[in-house]
């Protein structure tokens, strides 16, 4: 269970949302953190491989060599 605190504008307008579709404020708001949660994870992600990069641990492939592995080469 989650509740949270909305600036009076915000709440408007997801109130706003809700009543035009037909949809809940909950609904909305579940959707919103889910795709906002995927993007944080995948910048995480994005920035730890860079890290590793950097660091040495992880080695990065040419992309000619990936395509000749897979025969895409052009």
């Amino acid at each position: 269970m989650l509740a949270i605190r909305l600036p009076a504008e915000i709440e408007e307008r997801l109130e706003k949302l809700a009543k035009a579709t037909g949809r809940t404020k909950t609904f909305y708001a579940r959707e919103a953190i889910l795709e906002y949660l995927d993007d944080l994870e995948d910048l995480y992600l994005a920035e730890q491989r860079l890290a590793d990069i950097r660091s040495g641990k992880t080695e990065t492939i040419p992309l000619e060599e990936v395509m000749k592995q897979y025969g895409m080469e052009g």
